[in-house]
């Protein structure tokens, strides 16, 4: 028997305006890199061996660059435009470092609607306090209910 999906969604396309915004700001640790190497196989020294990174330009250990990335996935997941959303396409800029302790806030604004499609254009911003550590823009799809 088919599962009514009708309340998970948080937004109807026709509730969504150019504008519109959602955020969400998650503290790097040390286990989320090493979980994240675990998972996605991405063991490279400069994010998991704090003598190799020492070496580097960075000066020490970083995170992932799509360990941010996931973040922007989690607030289109869940906050904007939310639950049953379908990513179609995102393109990333990774323009600074993020470290163990920083504060990542991943926000999402809406900058296109196509009706026609249901597809949704947003621009994904990560932060570190002022600094822009990555830019990029989503295209996705929020099913008809």
């Amino acid at each position: 028997m088919p599962r009514d999906f009708s309340e998970v969604y948080l937004y109807k396309f026709e509730d969504l305006k150019v504008g519109q915004t959602a955020s969400l700001a998650r503290t790097v640790s040390e286990a989320d890199i090493l979980a994240f190497a675990g998972v996605s196989g991405d063991s490279n020294p400069v994010h998991v061996d704090q003598e190799f990174a020492a070496s580097t330009p960075f000066k020490g250990r970083i995170a992932h660059g799509i360990l941010s990335a996931s973040y922007i996935s989690t607030v289109i997941g869940t906050k904007l435009p939310g639950p049953g959303t379908i990513y179609l396409s995102q393109n990333l800029k990774f323009k600074a470092p993020v470290r163990i302790g920083d504060t990542v806030l991943a926000r999402v604004t809406v900058t296109a609607l196509e009706p026609e499609k249901h597809r949704i254009t947003l621009s994904t911003i990560c932060y570190v306090g002022d600094t822009e550590v990555l830019v990029g823009e989503a295209s996705v799809l929020l099913p008809k209910r």
